[in-house]
């Protein structure tokens, strides 16, 4: 249980992080290469929140399974989304 609050105490600061990063690049203040620095760690913390997402996903399906069984989960394709 305390990974589980861990993991979602890392997922809210990682939100957090991200939500400041963007209001920074926003700002239009830094340099270009502050900005793609922060820029690459934007793109970092998007991924680690994504894959916390996922995983939580994932989860809620098996919990949700109606036999019981934990069923496969499929990732939608996102391009498919975007046709």
């Amino acid at each position: 249980m305390a990974e589980e609050k861990t993991g979602l105490a890392e997922l809210e600061e990682s939100i957090k992080s991200l939500e400041a990063l963007v209001e920074k690049l926003e700002g239009g203040d830094l340099p270009l290469e502050a900005a793609l620095a922060e820029f690459e760690r934007g793109v970092k913390l998007t991924r680690r929140c994504q894959a916390a997402l996922t995983e939580a996903e994932q989860r809620i399906e098996i919990l949700l399974a109606a036999d019981g069984e934990p069923e496969a989960f499929e990732e939608e394709d996102e391009e498919a989304d975007e046709d």
